[in-house]
């Protein structure tokens, strides 16, 4: 096996790191997925007990879905600086406080007494998610071989696509069964048991570069890197306009009850851990090909939302076919990133959670006015014609990225 990575004369992959160990340390990548598990869970349970939060709190549900936005535009700026910041630190030690974190933020949410405390838990939620998520991809390439990234990459994804189990059905059932408060609580608990994984399994991975606002100024400078970022500012502000207020959707549109509201969102679960790693082999053949299918899924998906889903079964097969396009998406943007900056990775992958979280708090501020003063299918529209948007700009514009 060779010490270091094997890639293309391509400009832009010129310099990457070597591998640090002479095995790869799976463990540690399925700890990270296990810790991207437990934030994006806690980051979504919002959307599973929306109207909980808002009953109890007597506020607006528009209101209560600010918390994701909170929450992601507090990562845009952790995810941009967590890097340079903490560039002198073991990053084992970085991921060990990020964790911990997030476990703080769940007690407090559960605990909070009105908007304001809740927010400021969200606030904290921000700072370990963008923190975290600027990481994990990136030290991808320091725990495995290069044959391996796309592999360890779907595994890291695929703790987005449990979380979309644990912050969306399980999330409603457990707000039916034990109130949305003990939710978060067992949010914390999860926490502590990804921190213990993390601290039993990652390796020492001392910091190799020292990240500075110049390298952006790099990253940003190259078209491959800008094309990324603003498809997925269009298509996943669309994507999140209609997650974040699926509920409300279920409740008004097909007229769900709870318990049939959380099978359709476990059918988005199962779904997307199916459709995670069907995207990764499809990214395998080609990263252009996987983003502009699943966009256009999504896009046909929520149009046939639209036009029939009064009908429960219509709605429940849209969401779950949903949930498996979307699975695409992680491992789809990550591969991008990976094969166009991987000698700045931390950097990039900084860039690319920054402009993930810009758009989820963009969708989510546009869904709440939407379903506000619109109606609940209001955010599945837009969702319809900003994936369809993406889609087309990446089909036109893309070119597929160099292979390593």
């Amino acid at each position: 096996m060779s010490d270091s990575l094997s890639v293309t004369a391509d400009p832009e992959l010129v310099g990457i790191a070597p591998v640090e160990r002479s095995t790869a340390a799976w463990p540690a990548v399925f700890a990270l997925a296990m810790g991207v598990f437990a934030l994006v869970s806690a980051e979504f349970l919002p959307a599973s007990v929306l109207t909980s939060i808002a009953a109890d709190l007597s506020i607006s549900v528009g209101a209560a879905g600010q918390t994701v936005t909170m929450t992601s535009l507090v990562g845009v700026v952790a995810a941009i600086f967590t890097p340079i910041v903490t560039s002198r630190f073991d990053r084992r030690l970085v991921l060990w406080a990020l964790i911990s974190l997030l476990a703080v933020s769940s007690i407090l949410t559960a605990v909070a007494n009105g908007f304001a405390m809740l927010l400021a838990a969200r606030f904290l939620l921000g700072l370990s998610l963008g923190g975290f998520w600027s990481m994990a991809p990136a030290l991808s390439l320091r725990l495995v071989p290069v044959q391996a990234v796309p592999r360890a990459l779907a595994i890291i994804s695929a703790g987005v696509s449990a979380a979309f189990i644990g912050g969306g059905p399980l999330g409603a059932y457990l707000d039916a069964l034990i109130g949305w408060r003990m939710v978060f609580a067992l949010s914390a608990g999860l926490a502590g048991i990804a921190l213990l994984v993390l601290m039993t399994t990652m390796p020492s991975l001392p910091s190799q570069t020292a990240p500075k606002l110049g390298t952006l100024a790099i990253l940003l400078s190259r078209p491959s890197v800008r094309l990324m970022l603003i498809s997925v500012l269009i298509i996943i502000s669309g994507q999140f306009t209609g997650f974040t207020y699926i509920r409300p959707f279920l409740e008004q549109v097909p007229q769900l009850g709870v318990a049939a509201i959380t099978s359709v969102l476990l059918g988005y679960g199962v779904g997307n851990v199916i459709g995670n790693f069907a995207g990764g082999a499809v990214a395998a053949r080609g990263v252009k090909l996987a983003i502009v299918s699943f966009a256009l899924a999504i896009a046909a998906l929520a149009l046939g939302m639209i036009l029939f889903g009064a009908s429960p079964i219509v709605s429940g097969i849209a969401v779950a076919l949903w949930g498996f396009a979307f699975g695409f998406a992680p491992v789809g943007f990550q591969s991008w990133m990976v094969r166009t900056a991987a000698d700045h990775a931390e950097a990039a992958s900084g860039l690319l959670t920054a402009a993930f979280l810009v758009a989820i708090a963009s969708g989510a501020v546009f869904g709440g006015l939407l379903v506000d003063h619109v109606g609940g299918w209001a955010p599945i529209a837009y969702m319809a014609a900003a994936t369809f948007a993406g889609a087309v700009l990446v089909l036109v514009a893309g070119k597929e990225p160099p292979r390593p």
